[in-house]
């Protein structure tokens, strides 16, 4: 049994380390306010391999006017280098890595307003990776960092026939789970079968026995980086569909250090 001092001491101890925390927090927030200027709405995209993809990258709004006048765009891969440069008003593709020789552009007019963006061509599996952006010009400058990772998924089509619901989707990468929900959100019990493409690519059959005329179920299609729910309404004439997809935004370091954070706090009290 600890004495009141121990409990006490530990208590301060806790306080302490939460304070310094929070100090460390708003320091590193008041700091990038001050000194950061270039954004990005989605550091971590999800590309669909084969199709195009644009990386956000902009300067905050408040922190330009309506034109920057001359502007210096840099795109850069950690692992590859030079991914697209714009300087003075035209491209500068000297030593652009050759992996995004002719899939990569900004596009001039937006530059000149502060948006950087790249849009990269028929996304391959090698372009996954850590992207910088910098943007230079007389009123903002900075550098914003963009994790792109890569997969692939489709829109499932459905049928209904004989009283059987079926969702198919022909790629799917990494191989997903698949759940089907009714309208009050209860678990159904459904066969799916997953068929290997090509390398780690799958297509899927999925199948809901007995359903009814004028239900509304779900199919939920998931894995580490892509949910797509298939809402299907059956009706007399067939099956009305449609797809949202959601895309995982969480950081593994992040949850990692708060996972520890939490860990430690937990290990103070208890000894107390």
């Amino acid at each position: 049994m600890a004495t009141v001092g121990q409990i006490i001491f530990f208590t301060i101890v806790t306080l302490n380390v939460l304070l310094a925390a929070f100090i460390i927090l708003i320091l590193s927030l008041a700091f990038s306010k001050s000194t950061s200027k270039v954004m990005s709405s989605n550091t971590k995209p999800v590309a669909n391999l084969g199709e195009d993809q644009i990386l956000s990258c902009y300067v905050s709004a408040e922190s330009q006017p309506n034109r920057l006048g001359k502007v210096s765009v840099s795109w850069e891969k950690t692992d590859l280098g030079t991914v697209y440069r714009y300087q003075n008003g035209a491209p500068a593709l000297d030593g652009q890595a050759l992996g995004f020789k002719g899939r990569t552009q900004v596009f001039p007019d937006a530059v000149a307003t502060g948006n950087a963006s790249l849009l990269l061509r028929s996304v391959r599996s090698s372009d996954e990776g850590e992207y910088t952006c910098t943007i230079r010009s007389s009123v903002a400058r900075g550098t914003v960092s963009i994790q792109l990772r890569t997969a692939v998924f489709s829109v499932p089509t459905l049928k209904f026939s004989n009283n059987t619901l079926t969702s198919e989707a022909s790629s799917w990468f990494p191989k997903p789970a698949v759940m089907w929900l009714n309208q009050t959100g209860n678990e159904l019990n459904a066969n799916t079968s997953f068929t290997k493409r090509s390398p780690g690519i799958y297509s899927i059959l999925s199948t809901l026995q007995s359903a009814k005329v004028s239900e509304t179920y779900s199919c939920r299609i998931e894995n580490n980086l892509v949910v797509a729910v298939t809402e299907a309404t059956i009706t007399g004439a067939g099956v009305l569909g449609r797809t949202f997809f959601t895309f995982s935004v969480a950081s593994t370091q992040l949850v990692s250090f708060y996972l520890n954070v939490i860990t430690s706090v937990l290990c103070l009290f208890y000894v107390v």
